[in-house]
């Protein structure tokens, strides 16, 4: 964008499309404005431009934006704080008055955006937290639009099957701010239905609705389940030593999962000189955690096959149905995420088991390096996603053990 360009685009005064700020130190307003843009109350279907380093009348305010500030900027896309993730675009603008950031928002197709568990709004120049009925205004325009399978209807599914405690107890309390649940008068349904797991209209429970919190999500979709082996060998020819199917809500299955990995780490010493010595793994528990909570998230979940860890003495393979989805490719991996599940990765997110937004190949890489171990090794295919893990050169190997 040219500086020309840039005052074009400005010329006008703040609106519902355009917002000006001079500091460059509040993020959350940054956030605040972008997630109002995303949720484009007006319906307008145009993006958003938040334009930082100007004053109220879009001059520029003279001042120097160096690289590490936009690079914070970035991270606002990916940081999992603006759910879901909102599509933007950012540019440094050099003008003769000082640099300006010119931040652009595209209309999410999947409101409500939330920021922190709150839903922001613009109408006009004010930017505030939407009411229940603008609320409602954003979720009904949700489910007219196209919808990825984890938000679609599951029509033989009623809300007596799902654990609304689970949703009430366990889950509210983290995926929306404290005074908003203080001051919800909706029934169940629509604070359900806020967050994609029900649809009012069918009276239904959606998909992922059912993963997260249905009594028997398997009645359902059959395939939404773990098979966990641990064999004492190489190969599936050798004695299993430890087999668990495990089964129910996403929340209690991530629980089991975490306890299994756990009971089979293996830590032991390497001597670096005479006095020193280095813990490594034979396995790092953040690889194994992060690439099956990376399959968990992205499997198909149309599918009746179900995930399977097996856990061999020399490897681990992590393997579930559905290959690489959308934009993501053999030649762009792991670079590239496209999100078949949004809906469950968003949960993930707000349940704390996803700290960022596509980082989980790349800090499971990562801590297999700083441990020592080979990088992990993928296989793609229509129907599959492989990820396999190597054992430490120098680990030892147990009898039904890492």
């Amino acid at each position: 964008m040219t500086e020309a360009e840039l005052r074009r685009r400005v010329e006008t005064a703040e609106t519902d499309a355009v917002e000006f700020t001079s500091t460059t130190r509040d993020r959350d307003k940054f956030c605040e404005t972008v997630c109002a843009f995303a949720n484009d109350l007006a319906n307008r279907g145009k993006p958003g431009l938040l334009v930082i380093g100007v004053d109220n009348d879009g001059m520029p305010c003279g001042i120097k934006l160096d690289d590490a500030f936009m690079a914070g900027l970035g991270a606002i896309r990916s940081d999992g704080n603006i759910l879901p993730l909102p599509s933007i675009s950012i540019q440094k603008v050099e003008t003769s008055a000082g640099d300006v950031a010119v931040v652009e928002v595209q209309p999410s197709q999947q409101p409500p955006v939330r920021y922190r568990g709150r839903v922001y709004v613009r109408i006009g120049p004010r930017r505030g937290i939407a009411t229940e009925q603008e609320e409602r205004a954003l979720s009904e325009r949700r489910v007219s639009r196209s919808l990825t399978f984890d938000a679609q209807t599951c029509h033989e599914a009623a809300l007596s099957d799902l654990n609304l405690g689970l949703f009430l107890n366990d889950y509210r309390v983290v995926a929306l701010a404290p005074e908003i649940i203080e001051e919800n008068h909706r029934d169940v349904k629509e604070q359900l239905a806020s967050l994609r797991f029900f649809d009012l209209q069918a009276d239904r429970p959606t998909h992922a609705g059912v993963l997260l919190f249905a009594k028997d999500p398997t009645y359902f979709l059959p395939g939404a389940y773990v098979q966990f082996l641990r064999v004492n060998g190489s190969s599936l020819a050798d004695e299993v030593v430890n087999e668990r199917l495990m089964k129910g809500d996403l929340i209690s299955l991530l629980r089991n999962l975490d306890a299994i990995i756990d009971a089979h780490r293996l830590q032991y010493p390497i001597p670096l000189t005479t006095l020193r010595e280095r813990i490594v793994e034979s396995f790092p528990a953040v690889a194994v955690r992060e690439l099956t909570l990376n399959a968990i998230m992205h499997r198909d979940y149309q599918s009746t096959a179900p995930l399977r860890v097996t856990w061999y003495n020399d490897r681990i393979e992590i393997q579930s149905p559905g290959g690489l989805y959308g934009e993501a490719s053999p030649e762009n991996f792991p670079r590239q995420t496209s999100y078949r599940n949004p809906v469950v990765a968003e949960a993930l997110r707000n349940l704390g088991y996803v700290n960022r937004y596509g980082r989980g190949v790349i800090r499971s890489q990562e801590a297999l390096r700083e441990n020592g171990s080979p990088p992990a090794e993928f296989e793609f295919d229509r129907g599959f996603f492989l990820a396999v893990l190597r054992k430490h050169p120098d680990s030892p190997t147990l009898s039904g053990r890492a």
